[in-house]
């Protein structure tokens, strides 16, 4: 079946690390129309904790996010012009909401968009499929790097897939 209804906008979050000193680095989203967008959050004088092991897995050093990233009240404020009024999906609903929440709460701004867990979209069919899918899709989309709207994009191919084979 052939979709004619868009997708979902789908978000992801590279971060310091796990846990709770662990804070946002890179916002990555891809809109129902399939537009992306993508920014490195620059660390506020707060947020201290970097771990070296989510360095291996995201690849972005600690230096580039000091010198390239925007402030927090910036990515706020684009989050919010690119989402208003949207639903928008994550595949690490807790981990993102935390670290969406320190984005807001420091830029002392309130989220004009709703984050939801992608899985909500899913049958549970669909949840036990998703894994290997998702890796399927990947595949076909070739070696990426491993960043936010890289990964929010291969997650809305996946539920794509998923949708066409309902």
């Amino acid at each position: 079946m052939l979709l004619t209804t868009p997708m979902p906008a789908v978000l992801d979050i590279e971060a310091s690390g796990f846990g709770r000193s662990s804070y946002p680095i890179e916002v990555g989203c891809v809109l129902s129309d399939g537009k992306s967008f993508c920014t490195l959050i620059r660390p506020e004088p707060e947020w201290t904790h970097w771990d070296p092991e989510a360095e291996l897995l995201h690849r972005i050093p600690r230096g580039l996010v000091v010198d390239k990233g925007r402030s927090a009240v910036e990515v706020a404020h684009l989050l919010n012009t690119q989402l208003r009024g949207q639903t928008v999906y994550s595949d690490g609903w807790a981990n993102d909401f935390t670290w969406i929440s320190a984005l807001y709460e420091v830029a002392d701004l309130s989220p004009y968009f709703k984050l939801e867990n992608l899985r909500s979209l899913l049958r549970e069919d669909e949840v036990d499929r998703w894994h290997d899918l998702k890796q399927q899709v990947g595949e076909e989309l070739g070696e990426q790097r491993h960043r936010a709207s890289s990964d929010a994009r291969l997650l809305q191919r996946t539920l794509q897939r998923l949708m066409e084979q309902r």
